[in-house]
């Protein structure tokens, strides 16, 4: 076989590690032909193409990773951790949208570590030649980054206000799996008589029509409070006319109503991200 065909036999593979990594297909499927490109210009010997694949794929993943908009997270070499129960469980059917939400307070090596171990299997001194470490601190990495994700604390767990701002960022962006990940699976859209008179749809029922719905679209929609709560609202000559109204549980978006009342209108007030103080 020669390697054009030994690398689109290990694309599918590629691509899923890559997705379950990135957390966007779209993205994965970038990455895994960047590591093409890398094979067809390199002149070095390989011994195992689905080794330096593999490697290459999560090493260009990790960039990807840190060149994202960075999180408050540890960097250091990982300290000691008790209880390490890296040989008893697996988390791989697990990985859903709440846990994404968290994944994404991981730091990248946390979460390579993690993500190759958990999901994908791999023994820790693969991960560690990915990583560039040791094989201690590998396992340490993937032990620390699961006890965030199996027992998230509060500073782990994006706000309301970063669930809906990413909401919205995946929305403007045409990032569907993203939105996906976002969504609780029973996820709603409804509106009141209001926004429903001035073309809104009345209802849309579950993960998957509301992040088609949303997919590639509210690029004119900003940031605001409605009274307390984080949302966003269209505006047209500097007042809301139309407000989303976000539900937040347990990191996901569990429902969207469209309001445009003009009691609801009066508690908008425009905001800059963080939560309102005081």
């Amino acid at each position: 076989m020669d390697q054009t065909a030994q690398f689109e036999a290990e694309r599918p593979r590629l691509v899923a590690i890559a997705t379950r990594i990135l957390g966007d297909h779209a993205e994965a499927q970038d990455i895994v032909q960047q590591a093409w490109l890398r094979l067809h210009g390199t002149q070095a010997r390989i011994e195992s193409l689905p080794a330096w694949l593999t490697t290459v794929t999560t090493r260009l993943c990790l960039d990807r990773l840190k060149s994202r908009t960075p999180f408050p997270v540890d960097e250091v070499d990982p300290g000691e951790t008790t209880g390490d129960p890296a040989d008893e469980i697996a988390l791989a059917d697990t990985v859903g949208a709440a846990l994404h939400v968290v994944l994404d307070r991981l730091s990248p090596r946390e979460r390579i570590a993690f993500v190759l171990h958990d999901s994908f299997g791999f023994e820790f001194p693969t991960i560690a030649a990915v990583l560039d470490t040791s094989p201690v601190a590998a396992r340490k990495l993937a032990s620390r980054a699961r006890a965030k994700v199996t027992q998230p604390q509060p500073e782990d767990r994006l706000a309301d206000w970063e669930v809906v701002d990413a909401f919205m960022a995946a929305a403007r962006n045409g990032k569907f799996e993203r939105l996906l990940q976002l969504l609780a699976p029973d996820a709603t859209v409804t509106a009141d008589e209001a926004a429903i008179a001035i073309g809104t749809p009345s209802r849309i029922d579950g993960r998957g029509e509301v992040a088609a719905f949303f997919n590639g679209s509210a690029h004119a929609a900003l940031p605001v409070f409605v009274g307390e709560r984080p949302g966003t609202a269209w505006f047209h000559l500097g007042a809301a006319k139309v407000v989303f109204d976000f539900t937040v549980e347990d990191g996901v978006v569990s429902a969207i109503t469209f309001r445009a009342d003009p009691e609801t209108l009066e508690q908008v007030s425009r905001r800059d991200g963080a939560e309102r103080r005081g």
